[in-house]
């Protein structure tokens, strides 16, 4: 059955709180057995926090707009509203639940959101302009846009999610997970604004979607705030289309918990600060990744953003001194093609060892692109760790051991070269294998390989 909210006594004038006239169609909705929630098109629904409940599709027709309320007393509350601490501690990391989220479930199995309609957080109600190149809130975590915990066998399909203050769809907990063409457009310069955000779920298909954020588009995490629940893993990701100015692609930073068998594979990631990372800095541990079949364009943003253009970084950094970094393992590059300001970057630390890397045809090409300098790797956050002043190899790797690269190419491109290094740099590796490499350091007084 369909339940239209306008039924239940929604306004739809962009200005008329109708959280309560949505949720009475989602509660008759699921009380029925399930159904559609439908708001219908050419409206504003301006809206409080709303809950899904079992069985439940909350459908946006096409050129309906579902706007989150500015007044932050109306949010409904994860974790009762505590303060994450976590604001404190190195890199931010979220240690809680999230403290708002507008759209919420819990223990909501066979829930989905869909149609081709608009769900808008609101976000300049809760971020205030800090630089040219960034805005950010005064608290932290501001309201997350959709966060479902424990729910199984649930859909997001078609719709767009847009200007969101903090995360945009952060799954917690859940199994069987499809996230399929849906679009995200929030604004390039909204600080954690990230696109999509498994945290400790299992068997998510992330398919077909167009992501452009500040901070992650992608981004794997097994939080502290959810260790209740199992490692994330048996991910697919395929067929979309990426822009950040963080990674693109990423598993970490928290990462309390494992991450395993993750597959990538025909995606395309422009304009961003970084391309694909794997960054660990709690004790989780990472193994049996696949990346194919991958286009990378970066280049540099400002510092106040994680990276410096790295098209692959690899790192496993103590968070502090209390938290060991967990281990990487059984990681495959396959047909990846980067141009980019800087080049793939491998760092492990000591007695914890990057192990078990291939690259496959991996392309690399480097050049200067941007206004900002160059010859940096960035390895934020930690205690310790910050950007390194390092001439850019086409693959700099230390403390990584059993690595091959196969078939592989780099090339430096442009004038200005200054700020660029070898084809290879090798620093406390074992066993790392070059198998029919083409490359040449970017000026003639360097090696072309340092092993």
């Amino acid at each position: 059955m369909q339940y239209y909210v306008k039924d239940f006594g929604a306004k739809a004038d962009g200005v008329t709180n109708d959280a309560a006239a949505i949720q009475a169609a989602i509660d008759a909705c699921s009380a029925a057995g399930g159904g559609r929630v439908v708001l219908e098109n050419g409206r504003t629904y301006y809206s409080s926090s709303i809950i899904l409940k079992p069985g439940v599709d909350l459908h946006l027709e096409r050129g309906s707009v579902l706007k989150a309320h500015s007044d932050l007393e109306t949010y409904f509350h994860p974790n009762g509203g505590a303060k994450d601490d976590g604001v404190d501690r190195v890199g931010t990391p979220v240690t809680l639940k999230p403290s708002y989220a507008f759209i919420y479930a819990k223990d909501a199995d066979n829930i989905a959101i869909s149609g081709a309609g608009a769900i808008d957080g609101n976000a300049y109600a809760f971020v205030g302009r800090v630089s040219q190149y960034y805005v950010t809130g005064d608290f932290y975590p501001r309201p997350t846009l959709i966060y479902v915990e424990h729910c199984n066998h649930i859909s997001f399909t078609g719709v767009i999610m847009r200007n969101a203050p903090f995360w945009t769809l952060h799954p917690a907990g859940c199994d069987d997970v499809l996230i399929s063409e849906i679009r995200i457009l929030n604004d390039l310069d909204v600080a954690n604004s990230d696109g999509i955000d498994p945290d400790h779920s299992s068997n998510v298909r992330i398919l077909g979607c167009h992501i452009t954020c500040a901070d992650d588009c992608i981004c794997l995490k097994s939080s502290a705030g959810n260790m209740e629940y199992g490692p994330c893993r048996n991910i697919v990701i395929a067929n979309c289309t990426l822009t950040s100015t963080s990674a693109a692609i990423k598993i970490g930073t928290e990462g309390t918990g494992d991450f395993e068998n993750v597959v990538v594979d025909n995606c395309v990631i422009s304009d961003s600060n970084r391309g694909l990372s794997i960054q660990i800095r709690d004790g989780g541990n990472v193994k049996n990744v696949s990346f194919s079949n991958i286009i990378i364009g970066t280049r540099r943003f400002a510092d106040s953003w994680w990276g410096c253009a790295e098209p692959i970084t690899i790192t496993t950094h103590n968070r502090d001194d209390d938290t060991l970094s967990g281990h990487i393992s059984g990681i495959r590059f396959r047909n990846i093609t980067c141009d980019s300001e800087n080049g793939v970057l491998l760092s492990g630390r000591d007695g914890n060892h990057i192990e078990d890397v291939l690259f496959d045809n991996v392309q690399v090409t480097i050049r200067a692109k941007s206004k900002w300098e160059r010859g940096l790797y960035d390895l934020r956050p930690g205690i310790r760790q910050t950007i390194e002043h390092i001439p850019s190899a086409g693959f700099y790797m230390r403390r990584a051991d059993d690595v091959t690269l196969r078939n592989c190419r780099v090339r430096f491109a442009g004038d200005q070269l200054e700020d660029f290094g070898e084809a290879v740099r090798c620093e406390d590796c074992k066993n790392v294998s070059l198998e029919q490499f083409d490359g040449k350091a970017a000026r003639p007084e360097l090696e072309d390989v340092v092993l």
